[in-house]
């Protein structure tokens, strides 16, 4: 991957009612060359329009993937990947770093409501499987729309130049606990 290629990285924090998100546009070089900041509902449904509204906001073209944190944030607001790269055009990956058994089981835990917890399990379900991608002698599990999962591989190891966090979101995290923080 070229240098100068560039991620943008969406990572949350949060503390309360309201998520901080932190977007952070890092080059394949590891230069980190713009930030943008949004809020999401910490136990809401609005992550993804906070995604897409923050990519709309940077409103730049040389940004070629879009890298979340994760596929539910704020308190089990679970994004749409689909809807994410409709809206933006980018291959969006989600990256997470734990194995898991899926989040079925702590969504319904999570909310009495049971019409909350239908919506909430049909975009989870309706989501990309995750795949395990060893990156640097670690393994992160990677869901991925508008590109193939050989090639998400690779781009997650292209922006990881160690440990297992992909650059672009490890920054947009250290900013999105830097705002919680500052609350």
């Amino acid at each position: 991957m070229k240098a100068g290629a560039r991620a943008l990285g969406v990572a949350e924090s949060y503390r309360a009612e309201t998520s901080q998100f932190a977007g952070a546009v890092v080059r394949a070089s590891r230069v980190a060359d713009g930030f943008v900041f949004s809020t999401a509902t910490v136990g809401g449904s609005d992550a993804t329009g906070t995604v897409c509204a923050m990519v709309d906001r940077l409103d730049r073209e040389d940004i070629r993937y879009l890298l979340v944190a994760g596929i539910a944030p704020a308190w089990f607001n679970v994004l749409d990947l689909q809807r994410i790269h409709d809206h933006t055009d980018l291959p969006v990956l989600s990256v997470t770093f734990e194995s898991s058994p899926g989040l079925e089981g702590a969504i319904r835990e999570a909310f009495d409501d049971p019409d909350t917890v239908q919506d909430r399990l049909a975009t989870y379900r309706a989501q990309p499987e995750r795949r395990p991608v060893s990156v640097n002698d670690e393994t992160v599990y990677v869901r991925s729309v508008g590109i193939d999962d050989s090639a998400a591989a690779d781009v997650v190891r292209a922006f990881t130049p160690e440990g297992g966090r992909p650059e672009p979101l490890r920054v947009a995290r250290l900013a999105a606990r830097g705002l919680v923080e500052m609350e």
